[in-house]
């Protein structure tokens, strides 16, 4: 027993803070595939991935006498963690197959914990409906670590020798940008940083956005989901892009948002909000000097600086409620300026070690409640990961689709992008009784990028 406690690796501080109840986040990624699925060689493909060896993905869970979280090395026994579903979902042939795998999922974001007495991961085979669902606990790293983790699993289809590859779409509000630095940048990135610290620290204790149709709130985490989609070209963003100024792929992805957003709210309270009315957005941001997908092996390795876990901040991200206008790329313009601020800022960095000071001093239980106030005060979370520019394989079946989403927060949106082969799939999970609709809100979405796209062409024209 002594030796198997001298094993064990402390929990870091951002996987204690996930294991809280209040905070307590299971990452859930769909994957579609072209043909049925082979149960026998998915199970081999496994196996014999580098994810069936990782430290992390071979611990249990446990808490010594004090109380605190380590990760103990044990065996796994991969039937434990291969749930296979034979039965369609739905027995409504009028429910398309990726409704039903959003109704599935949205109902494990609420209801289904993954169990402690195995490593903290399992994966559900919905053989009727072509789709592979991975469930990670947050505590075992964050989207950029697990990502990686998954794609290593992965090939390419054009060449199954290759790795897949990264780019396009870069994390929400990408970390710090590379610019030169003179006097007056310098005097921008204190101010900047010195305002948005201080705005962190007051939605931490008391500041609230304006209850609104789309508000959530204390205990709001437990009610029922829905679960929708919102697809998304690139080549379209790129389009967007190309008419403003030094416009990036997140630029225009954030004014998608926040005018998808707008047409929403205008739908549920027509004329009852006012011009200009701000909802903020918690967005993670990745803190690791190399973005994209990361080296598996340097990952694992405790001193090679891009360490495997949870290494990204928060940013708070507002959205400004405008009524149409005649100009949709006019979104595209205040959100490029918005993010060139947090970009310049340090805010990301200061949410990042100001969340381990807070877990050394006072413990995960003080953590967690600020961090939970923030979701309260806050509207909606957003999150972005990069996936391949390419299609891939999975145990050499072609991959159609990769959505991802997570367990529910005290937001009543939650939304996450992943892009794959030239699509943005944005997966929106929302709390049912508050947005019955979700359909609707990516409707606004999808129909924001539309309109700009449009313009942007009438334009050129």
């Amino acid at each position: 027993m002594a030796e198997s406690v001298d094993r064990d690796q402390p929990l870091t501080p951002a996987g204690r803070l996930f294991l809280q109840p209040q905070m307590n986040q299971i990452i859930s990624a769909a994957i579609t595939v072209e043909f049925p699925i082979d149960i026998d060689s998915f199970r081999a493909q496994v196996q014999s991935s580098i994810m069936f060896k990782h430290p992390r993905f071979c611990s249990l869970m446990v808490r010594d006498s004090a109380g605190r979280e380590h990760w103990r090395r044990t065996a796994v026994d991969i039937d434990q963690h291969l749930i296979v579903h034979r039965q369609p979902l739905a027995d409504d042939p009028s429910i398309s197959g990726d409704d039903a795998v959003d109704e599935f999922i949205a109902d494990l974001s609420v209801s289904s914990p993954l169990s402690a007495d195995k490593p903290l991961w399992e994966i559900h085979l919905l053989l009727a409906n072509k789709t592979l669902i991975f469930r990670v606990h947050h505590a075992l790293g964050d989207g950029i670590s697990l990502m990686s983790l998954l794609l290593s699993c992965c090939r390419r289809a054009d060449d199954p020798s290759r790795m897949p590859s990264i780019g396009g779409v870069g994390a929400a509000a990408s970390g710090q940008g590379t610019r030169r630095m003179n006097l007056w940048t310098i005097v921008l990135a204190v101010w900047y940083t010195l305002l948005y610290v201080v705005e962190f620290i007051l939605r931490s204790a008391w500041r609230r956005d304006r209850t609104t149709a789309v508000s959530g709130g204390a205990g709001v985490e437990l009610w029922p989901r829905k679960l929708t989609t919102a697809r998304l070209r690139l080549d379209d963003m790129k389009l967007v892009k190309g008419a403003v100024a030094n416009a990036t792929i997140n630029d225009v992805l954030f004014g998608v948002l926040t005018c998808g957003m707008s047409r929403y709210l205008d739908m549920r309270s027509p004329k009852a909000l006012p011009e200009g009315l701000r909802l903020t957005g918690l967005a993670m941001v990745n803190l690791r000097p190399q973005s994209g997908l990361q080296d598996i092996s340097k990952l694992m390795d405790g001193d090679s600086g891009t360490r495997w876990g949870n290494k990204f901040g928060m940013l708070l991200l507002p959205v400004y409620f405008h009524r149409g206008g005649s100009d949709p790329i006019q979104f595209v313009k205040r959100s490029k300026a918005m993010i060139d601020s947090k970009k310049l800022s340090l805010e990301g960095p200061f949410s990042y070690s100001i969340g381990n000071l807070l877990m050394s001093l006072f413990g995960p239980k003080v953590a967690c409640l600020l961090n939970y106030r923030i979701l309260c005060n806050t509207t909606f979370t957003i999150s972005n990961v990069v996936g391949p520019t390419e299609r891939i394989l999975i145990a050499g079946n072609p991959v159609k689709r990769i959505r991802v989403t997570s367990s529910s927060l005290p937001h009543a949106i939650t939304m996450h992008m992943v892009s794959y082969a030239g699509m943005v799939d944005l997966q929106i999970l929302v709390a049912k009784d508050i947005i019955p609709d979700p359909k609707t809100l990516a409707k606004c979405f999808e129909d924001a990028l539309r309109e700009m796209k449009e313009a942007v062409e009438a334009t050129n024209n």
